[in-house]
């Protein structure tokens, strides 16, 4: 196995930092991102990250993770959790390698949604807390594989830690990256599975029934014609038993819901498996991007068809307001802590087709101030106004009061802070907890002031089927 940079290489790139990835490549046309992630994982915490770009389009890289070096959680009303994980960070000063693939270490995890009850006090604490997860949870992730669809190579890295002897650093990530290399030599622990016929999805009942949640949105409605909000995204959680690992609900669910973020993380007690459309935040370098989802229709069943619901949802003012609200947070949010005049929208209320859906699609994008880091910029953007509503504050202290019970995971952000200063996320939306033999999907609509109850409530069920119908093909998996 060829290791690079050669040792001697190494030793002069620790003069110029304390972190350095040190990488090996592999011949990946035997093995897919599913089955490598069944063989690294072990007993221990473990992530897989995927993506298909545009709804149709297979991204280039997936990677996956475990043998975390360290963990960092908190819960709920401790504080600013993120400080924690900023600090950790800080003491770090990556090498930047050319060639490499845009993640190759970092912190890989989730803020759940109470996180902003820790930067915005303003924000209380629903009353309940039901799911007992952490509102921040991040795995320090120095093992990666990186793999490349383009080239069917599976690149190994091992970011060495330089404190002392640079020599002995070199000794341990070499001998990391042959582990790995055996793990991965090793049959996989897979079977092939049968998939089954579902029948029609079985959605339960939700932690409201149908005339509390009607209800809350009428009341929210007044609070739209009072003035104090324009959109309040209102959700409930559906539960039930659930008996099969959270890899097989990933393998279900990546093959009926294939989208822009999928994954798995895996930690010690409890498992998020998901296929989010929608971004979070991104950073690369300097340029900070959001992409607003809100405006949906089925997919037709002919071309004919699927261009006439293409026209019908651009014509849909009700659809368009929504959607020309959540550019306009996004455009405040990103502004915050952007460089004067760089926030631009080069993409404005675009068609974006999925395997069952499409939806009407921006792009907000800005350059980061050069005072601000990664953590700024989560912090000035979180919650998504998707889950939230408008104007924000109002809209999150009005989700505690009616909604009366901790999100958790839900309607947060999931993905990674990398040790070079990037940082790419999703909203954890299409998500699913796995926890004590229980599998929770939440769901939510946007409420606004001709929303009709009745169809807001369908929404929630709507959206939490095509979860469902994962957890009921993974219950069939033979």
């Amino acid at each position: 196995m060829q290791v690079t940079p050669t040792r001697d290489t190494f030793l002069e790139l620790s003069r110029q930092g304390n972190v350095i990835p040190v990488c090996a490549d592999l011949l990946a046309d035997l093995e897919t991102p599913v089955s490598a992630y069944a063989k690294l994982r072990g007993a221990g915490p473990a992530f897989l990250l995927e993506s298909v770009e545009g709804g149709e389009n297979v991204s280039r890289y997936s990677f996956i993770g475990c043998n975390p070096r360290k963990i960092l959680s908190a819960r709920a009303g401790e504080g600013d959790p993120l400080k924690l994980l900023e600090a950790e960070l800080a003491g770090y000063k990556p090498v930047a390698v050319p060639g490499l693939p845009p993640f190759t270490g970092g912190a890989v995890g989730y803020l759940g949604y109470e996180f902003i009850h820790g930067v915005e006090k303003t924000v209380p604490l629903a009353a309940k807390d039901e799911l007992g997860v952490p509102a921040m949870w991040f795995m320090l992730c120095d093992s990666v594989l990186a793999f490349d669809r383009a080239h069917q190579t599976m690149r190994l890295i091992v970011n060495a830690h330089v404190r002392g002897d640079a020599g002995a650093a070199y000794d341990a990530a070499c001998a990391e990256l042959e582990r790995m290399r055996a793990a991965l030599a090793r049959p996989t622990p897979l079977a092939p599975a049968i998939l089954g016929t579902t029948g029609p999805v079985q959605v339960p009942a939700g932690n409201f029934s149908k005339d509390a949640f009607e209800k809350m949105v009428d009341d929210s409605k007044e609070f739209i014609r009072s003035g104090d909000i324009f959109q309040i995204v209102l959700s409930q959680r559906f539960s039930r038993e659930f008996n099969r690992t959270p890899l097989d609900l990933y393998r279900a669910l990546r093959t009926v819901n294939p989208s822009p973020y999928m994954f798995i993380l895996e930690t010690e007690g409890f498992a998020l498996v998901g296929a989010s459309p929608e971004v979070h935040v991104r950073l690369t370098g300097r340029k900070v991007e959001i992409r607003p989802i809100a405006g949906t229709r089925p997919r037709g069943k002919t071309q004919a068809e699927d261009v006439a619901l293409e026209q019908e949802l651009l014509a849909d003012e009700k659809e368009k307001a929504e959607h020309l609200m959540l550019v306009d947070l996004a455009r405040n949010d990103i502004g915050r802590v952007s460089t004067y005049g760089t926030v631009k929208v080069p993409e404005f209320m675009i068609i974006e087709r999925y395997s069952h859906v499409m939806h009407i699609v921006s792009q907000v994008e800005g350059q980061l101030a050069p005072e601000r880091t990664a953590f700024d910029l989560m912090r000035a953007t979180f919650p998504a106004g998707t889950v939230s509503g408008a104007p924000k504050i109002r809209a999150m202290q009005l989700i505690a009061e009616k909604e009366g019970t901790q999100r958790g995971s839900y309607a947060g952000a999931l993905g990674y802070f990398s040790y070079d200063g990037n940082l790419d996320s999703c909203i954890t939306l299409r998500t699913a907890l796995v926890k004590d033999g229980l599998v929770h999907i939440q769901a939510g609509a946007g409420v606004v002031a001709d929303s009709v109850p009745s169809a807001e409530y369908q929404e929630t069920i709507n959206k939490a089927s095509a979860l469902f119908k994962a957890i009921a093909l993974a219950d069939q998996m033979s």
